[in-house]
């Protein structure tokens, strides 16, 4: 990375505290995540990851429409709010056996390729990026040197030193004002320096700027969405069958939405990727910390909604990181396990039977401590998410993707070991996010055209049945995401949700497997149990959004201190 290679790489310092470490909660929009930890000597060496918020949308979904599903689903999370609605729609449009016209595919398509834009961007620069970046020690950087520095990241970048100079003297008045917002307990702050964080100055300047543009850029991926989607959040044009849209069928809208997602692709090409291979570069000991072993994908932006392997993402799996060998995926694999999880019985289900009905016992129970359930997929526990899509692709020779990684690995100078990573896992994501952005032109050319010719179709009738089931699947910025039906009588007799979240921060199985955040943090460095930043950065790269509050207790005085997370 011309200009910014520090002489020698940094790495993680080493610690000697022995004790728990109590990050909670980890909140985020799904729900409240306490992340329990044993340090020994400086390293994590047991974990649980406890879900704190019991939701139970699956039961207010008994006895209802159908349809209706994916309004009730949806408001299960805010932040990557269509992907629920896509796979709710899914779910009935397989039950019902509707085929859905192209146009209506290609609209589906975009408005998910939007998701993944904005919910990228947010997740680096607004909820992860503090987890690298230490914006106090921004104000000692050089604006000139930190100018110099962006511009050779990226040909793209046209940035002076009086605007690094203008977001420097902003974060000196926040500082100077002593209301620092949300900065007031950073990890970065403290009476001693945290070691933990190590970009030079001029780096930190740069990011700190880049996360306030972001804040500007996060809003055009989110009116893009709109355009076809009806509003944001919470979309309004899928119906079983198709989409209702017919006025995003203009050339004005199509032309706006270009507009709109040609500006957002910009900055993911010339921002977004130049800034992970900045902190990559930096932070390369982290691309040997925070690993998992298996990873599932069930693909996405389909051809056709009956054929998961017509995606332009494909399904599959990576067992033991074995990246010649991807695995097919198979459905009847699935089941969730509940054995150490706040719900009545042992037996591990799968989703078609799945029972949701709450057992709690209490916070200190060690054996069940969490409202998610336990998805294991033949057994084994398996990350989902955007690195999981990346590595399926890249071992099934998926050539954007290929060449991305390639790029991104190259740039970073480590081998495709290192994404088997907390590093790998954000690289990732931003990758996921190029290579979506690059083919969006494809998809609003094939709208496009196909309008031209006179083929405006976006809906086919359908019939409900007495009874059906059937299973959506989706792939969310988080990861993969199943929506399970069963219909009798024309009502809902049984739904179960299978999310991203579940399936990486659930808890231990009935065979004692870890979760994946839980088998990521083991070994984790801890260098200050008081600002754990170590756990947040793997944590957050599985992208559970925002934290609040930590607790740490030291086992030897007995006595607990709280401090805010960022």
């Amino acid at each position: 990375m011309s200009g910014s290679k520090p002489q020698t790489i940094p790495v993680t310092p080493k610690g000697n505290f022995s004790g728990p470490v109590i990050v909670d909660p980890v909140t985020r929009i799904e729900g409240h995540l306490r992340i329990e930890t044993v340090v020994e000597n400086g390293k994590v060496v047991d974990v649980r990851s406890s879900s704190q918020l019991f939701r139970g949308l699956e039961i207010i979904l008994k006895g209802r429409d159908p349809r209706d599903a994916q309004h009730f689903t949806q408001r299960s999370c805010g932040v990557c709010t269509y992907t629920h609605a896509l796979a709710s729609t899914r779910a009935v449009d397989n039950a019902v056996k509707v085929k859905i016209p192209k146009n209506a595919i290609l609209m589906r398509n975009l408005v998910m390729a939007s998701q993944y834009l904005h919910d990228h961007l947010v997740h680096f620069y607004h909820l992860h990026a503090l987890d690298w970046v230490n914006v106090a020690n921004a104000l000692k950087a050089d604006p000139a040197k930190t100018a110099a520095l962006s511009n050779s990241l990226s040909a793209g970048r046209k940035e002076t030193a009086a605007q690094f100079k203008a977001v420097q003297d902003k974060v000196g008045a926040l500082v100077a004002s002593g209301k620092l917002g949300i900065f007031t307990n950073a990890y970065f702050l403290g009476e001693k320096k945290n070691e933990a964080y190590y970009l030079p100055a001029e780096a930190d300047l740069m990011a700190t700027k880049h996360y306030l543009d972001a804040l500007h850029m996060q809003v055009k991926a989110a009116r893009a969405m709109a355009i076809f989607g009806a509003k944001n959040p919470h979309t309004q044009f899928t119906v079983v069958g198709g989409v209702t849209n017919y006025d995003a069928l203009k050339p004005e809208r199509m032309a706006e939405y270009k507009a709109l997602t040609d500006e957002v692709t910009a900055f993911i090409r010339d921002f977004y990727i130049p800034d992970v291979i900045a902190i990559g570069t930096f932070y390369k000991d982290w691309g040997s910390i925070g690993g998992t072993t298996n990873f599932l994908t069930f693909g996405e932006f389909p051809t056709d909604e009956y054929d998961l392997n017509a995606r332009f993402f494909a399904p599959g799996l990576i067992m033991k990181r074995d990246l010649k060998n991807p695995t097919s995926f198979d459905p009847n694999q699935i089941l969730e396990h509940v054995k150490h999880s706040w719900y009545v019985g042992d037996k591990a289900l799968h989703p078609y039977q799945g029972v949701t009905e709450p057992k709690y016992t209490s916070l200190e129970d060690k054996d069940r401590y969490s409202w998610m359930k336990a998805p294991r997929y033949n057994g084994e526990s398996c990350e989902v998410g955007p690195l999981a899509a990346m590595l399926v692709a890249y071992a099934k020779g998926h050539k954007p993707t290929v060449d991305a990684v390639n790029m991104v690995l190259a740039k970073v100078g480590v081998g495709p070991a290192a994404l088997f990573s907390t590093l790998g896992r954000t690289a990732a994501r931003a990758i996921e996010c190029l290579v979506t952005a690059n083919q969006i032109p494809v998809w609003l050319e094939a709208l496009s055209s196909n309008v031209k010719s006179g083929d405006t179709e976006l809906y086919t009738p359908w019939k409900m049945p007495d009874e059906a089931e059937g299973v959506g699947y989706a792939t969310a910025p988080r990861g993969a995401l199943s929506h399970w039906i069963k219909i009798k009588k024309g009502k809902i007799e049984n739904f179960q949700l299978v999310v991203p979240s579940t399936w990486n921060l659930g808890p231990r199985c009935a065979a004692g497997k870890l979760g994946p955040v839980e088998e990521a943090l083991m070994g984790t460095p801890i260098f200050d149990p008081a600002r754990p930043v170590e756990i947040l950065r793997t944590v957050h790269s599985f992208d559970p959004c925002i934290a609040c509050g930590v607790h740490v207790l030291d086992a030897k005085t007995g006595k607990t201190a709280s401090f805010k997370v960022l």
